[in-house]
């Protein structure tokens, strides 16, 4: 086992409508024309990463339904690790066949994963959240808008290059290593 832990955000496998998403108009969210496409270089970018024995924490929104999750979470390598996000509605007997472990939210020593960012009243707990759900935007700082705030990462795939990250390395740019 190589011992490597990973995070991965709203990969959206097979969703075709996010294609046609838009992060303001004009600029599209992602960059390919089709699901299909976009699904098979993520898998296969994921796979080129991950090896077997490395952990992955899949903070939501992993496939739209059943068909999407059967076609690709089986192709992931890694021991994975699901944190419910908002698109995640099967029942955690259907997740239990993919996955390690399905949870709500993962506390670590200092900070939070989860799939929504949490409350900013609730962060005096921790130094920092790792999420997911935001996709291209960022959680702004309480009364300075347009400026992000330190305490919250998103590692929805377009802040990662549309690849998991290493959480050591999200941990350095968000100062708790």
């Amino acid at each position: 086992m190589s011992g490597k832990i990973w995070v991965y955000a709203d990969p959206h496998f097979y969703h075709g409508n996010i294609c046609k998403f838009e992060r303001e108009p004009g600029v599209k969210l992602r960059p390919w024309d089709n699901a299909e496409e976009m699904s098979e270089w993520m898998i296969a970018e994921y796979n080129k990463l991950v090896d077997p024995g490395d952990r992955v924490y899949i903070l939501g929104d992993v496939a739209m339904n059943r068909k999407a999750l059967d076609r690709s979470v089986p192709r992931l390598n890694g021991r994975k690790v699901l944190v419910k996000g908002n698109h995640d509605t099967d029942k955690l007997s259907y997740y239990a066949q993919y996955f390690d472990d399905v949870r709500a939210y993962v506390v670590k020593k200092g900070f939070i994963l989860s799939h929504i960012p949490i409350h900013p009243g609730s962060m005096a707990r921790w130094s920092a959240n790792i999420h997911g759900h935001l996709h291209s935007n960022r959680v702004e700082e309480e009364g300075y808008p347009g400026s992000a705030d330190p305490r919250y990462v998103c590692v929805s795939v377009e802040h990662t290059d549309y690849k998991p990250i290493l959480l050591d390395e999200v941990l350095k740019k968000s100062g708790l290593k």
